[in-house]
């Protein structure tokens, strides 16, 4: 999993609360196939394009000044409704780095998390005062994210702080997922089974066939 640090990018307002998991990324293209990595090019298709399948120039992402936009700056309850982690997926393949909200859906918070990607949770009016500075671009359209010091740096210079559970935190900066955390306690898991062996051997009996 990539690492997260730091993160001065482009960031995209998306002012529409109860987004789900439907509309960040649609069922047919998880089941048809469609590799991981491809999925940037269906996440948030009902959003990005018409029913002729041509892009809408009218939505957010299709504007020139937010084409390479790696943060989403969006509304609450984000991430909503099935527990599907495409939805992650197809995020990052659009290259999406960090979601800002007021809240998530709990699931798709902690898959953000096993998949690289920064949710970071800000205060509803903080949040329309980031989309605010992003659409008019008096200051610019980037924010800063360092996850270090849990703080957001807004167009007009604000510095923000921001909270995250501090072992996905942990994990993120380290770019480890949960298996991979669990991994780092090999040895420590190895020691306590060996006592338990000892103490309670018939735990650890194994029935033949």
């Amino acid at each position: 999993m990539n690492r997260f640090t730091t993160l001065h990018g482009t960031a995209a307002p998306l002012p529409l609360d109860n987004v789900d998991t439907d509309m960040i990324i649609r069922v047919e293209p998880l089941f048809s196939g469609v590799p991981r990595e491809q999925l940037g090019a269906h996440a948030l298709a009902a959003l990005r394009y018409r029913p002729d399948g041509s892009a809408d120039p009218d939505f957010v992402l299709n504007r020139p000044e937010y084409a390479d936009a790696t943060i989403l700056v969006t509304g609450s309850n984000f991430g909503c409704g099935s527990s599907r982690e495409g939805a992650v997926w197809a995020l990052a393949g659009l290259g999406i780095r960090a979601v800002v909200a007021p809240g998530f859906g709990e699931i798709f918070f902690n898959n953000c998390f096993e998949n690289g990607l920064l949710p970071i949770r800000l205060a509803a009016n903080i949040v329309r005062r980031l989309q605010r500075q992003l659409a008019e671009g008096l200051h610019g359209r980037r924010l800063g994210i360092d996850l270090e010091r849990c703080e957001l740096t807004a167009p007009d210079g604000e510095v923000l702080s921001f909270a995250v559970p501090r072992l996905k935190r942990e994990a993120l900066l380290e770019g480890l997922d949960s298996i991979a955390v669990t991994q780092k306690r090999d040895a420590r898991i190895a020691a306590y089974q060996d006592r338990e062996r000892q103490r309670r051997p018939w735990l650890f009996l194994v029935s033949k066939p």
